[in-house]
């Protein structure tokens, strides 16, 4: 199975649906808003004038986010309708900007640069097939002292909807609409995989990062599924069998040499 046509296809079509939904609502960023979290701006922290390599960004909001903030920003992403969309906002707001249009699997075998910060975020891993690939790509990417960021859905709330927790070898293939509000029901077939938090952390280990933070969070700052309530000024929850689930994690790893 060709996963990476399979997918790519899925989010060429999803871009474009994207672009025209209240979630990402590309009206108020155009005009200045930022995409970014109050997880990720705090763990991150001061970018200006760092070197950031930003995996899987889609159309680029959150990379001109960074770039807003000072970052020198590169982005990367397996969509071509994504890539194309990110460098024409890029050049429209006149930011310090660039991406490439690669799935990260070759991007990691291309890449000759090192960067300050490797940020990656909310719904990446599932993905991927390989994460050992992945940590070394990102560990390659980095200069000795750089950063790994990345803040991601929980896998427990996938669990509950019926998923697999632990790695697999083949995919969970499915044909499903898109998580925004104007998705019209328009159905992309898709090919994913589970993969525990202890592999991710494993991975980054093997591949020479030091893990320095940790950090599981029951609240999300997105209503993208099914039985999330809304607590104000915290954001998003979801409760089983009366209680709050973890449903973001983040981690941040460093390259030591």
């Amino acid at each position: 199975m060709d996963y990476i046509a399979i997918n790519k296809h899925a989010w060429d079509q999803r871009t474009k649906i994207h672009l025209n939904s209240s979630f990402y609502d590309l009206h108020a960023f155009i005009a200045g808003k930022s995409s970014l979290n109050p997880i990720e701006l705090e763990q991150v922290g001061n970018v200006q004038g760092k070197n950031l390599l930003h995996l899987q960004c889609h159309f680029g909001q959150d990379s001109l986010s960074w770039a807003r903030l000072g970052a020198k920003v590169t982005g990367v992403d397996l969509s071509a309708e994504s890539i194309a969309t990110a460098q024409q906002l890029a050049n429209q707001l006149q930011l310090d900007a660039h991406f490439i249009n690669s799935d990260i699997y070759q991007f990691g075998q291309d890449n000759t640069a090192q960067y300050d910060i490797v940020f990656t975020s909310y719904g990446v891993l599932a993905w991927l097939p390989d994460l050992t690939r992945w940590a070394d790509t990102i560990a390659g990417a980095l200069r000795p002292g750089g950063e790994f960021h990345l803040v991601e859905f929980h896998p427990f709330n996938d669990v509950l909807s019926g998923y697999g927790y632990f790695a697999q070898l083949q995919p969970d293939v499915e044909d499903e609409a898109t998580y925004t509000e104007n998705h019209n029901n328009q159905i992309e077939t898709v090919a994913t995989w589970p993969h525990p938090i202890s592999e991710v952390i494993s991975a980054l280990i093997n591949a020479g990062l030091t893990i320095e933070i940790f950090n599981e969070h029951q609240y999300s700052p997105y209503n993208c599924s099914e039985g999330l309530t809304f607590v104000d000024g915290k954001g998003y929850q979801f409760e089983h069998q009366g209680h709050p689930i973890p449903l973001i994690y983040s981690i941040k790893a460093k390259k030591l040499s």
